[in-house]
């Protein structure tokens, strides 16, 4: 849960295995707080690196940017999450969301309806839940699941108590604001008449999930581009997301150049300048 320091993320753009191993271990070196890599339907397996990235470090957290939930079987993603867990000591993220139906998205023939992928998003959530609580039974309208006389709760147990689960949320849409107070934190979508959100869009999207039952601790995210070569600057640029409330900013780079040697070039220069954070 959050603390007083906003916490310093970087979503790794992609790499080999190898590439992306040595950037966690980078980042660890460098003060970040978490790592965080993508889970493509083809690609770089999320759950498998991330468990390599945990025999190589000790600190910093480990998630995904994010699980697609609605395309993934439920009790898989609880077992891959728990795994993580287990081998890195309790420093597992879990982030979903709705899945992108953009053109970069393969067919694979998944569920592509918005309110299809909702009730599975959310009942994905709960099944989850109860697996990691323990109990070996869920039955939902696209989900059932029951362990029969398999009693396997203490070996896939996690080491978290709770293993956070952050879920994307669009301002200002209550229903899916709704299902951010089932989790742990919020990865924030700004619906805001074709303008980029701002701190204060995501103060008011905070006061509004505290006025709605939201843990105290619940983590809001924030994310964008900050400079490797000025720390002053990398500063002032998270500083009113902070002053904002939000608790974990997160550096992204989805505009690298295409050749990849540069690219990785360019992830080595930002992660071994440290978090904007401080």
């Amino acid at each position: 849960m959050g603390g007083d320091r906003m916490q310093g993320g970087f979503v790794l753009p992609g790499g080999t295995a190898p590439e992306q191993v040595g950037q966690a271990v980078l980042a660890e070196q460098a003060g970040w707080d978490g790592i965080f890599v993508w889970e493509a339907a083809y690609g770089v397996d999320a759950w498998t690196l991330l468990a390599a990235m945990a025999a190589r470090t000790t600190r910093i957290r480990l998630g995904t940017m994010l699980t697609p939930l609605p395309w993934r079987r439920p009790w898989k993603v609880a077992s891959q999450v728990a795994t993580l867990d287990q081998l890195s000591g309790g420093r597992a993220i879990l982030a979903v969301g709705l899945g992108a139906t953009d053109t970069y998205l393969p067919r694979t023939g998944e569920v592509t309806g918005l309110h299809d992928r909702a009730e599975r998003l959310d009942e994905g959530i709960d099944l989850i839940r109860e697996l990691w609580a323990g109990r070996g039974s869920y039955r939902g309208k696209h989900y059932a699941y029951d362990s029969g006389r398999l009693d396997l709760a203490r070996m896939a147990a996690p080491v978290q108590e709770r293993i956070p689960i952050w879920v994307v949320g669009v301002w200002p849409r209550p229903t899916s604001l709704r299902r951010v107070l089932r989790c742990d934190g919020v990865i924030p979508q700004y619906q805001l008449d074709g303008r980029e959100g701002t701190p204060r869009d995501a103060r008011e999207l905070k006061d509004w999930l505290a006025g709605h039952g939201a843990s105290p601790g619940l983590e809001v995210i924030a994310d964008g581009e900050t400079p490797a070569g000025d720390r002053a600057a990398a500063a002032a640029a998270v500083g009113p997301w902070a002053e904002a409330g939000c608790t974990w900013w997160l550096e992204t780079r989805w505009e690298m150049p295409h050749d990849g040697e540069e690219r990785m070039d360019q992830v080595r220069r930002r992660l071994a300048a440290g978090p904007p954070t401080g």
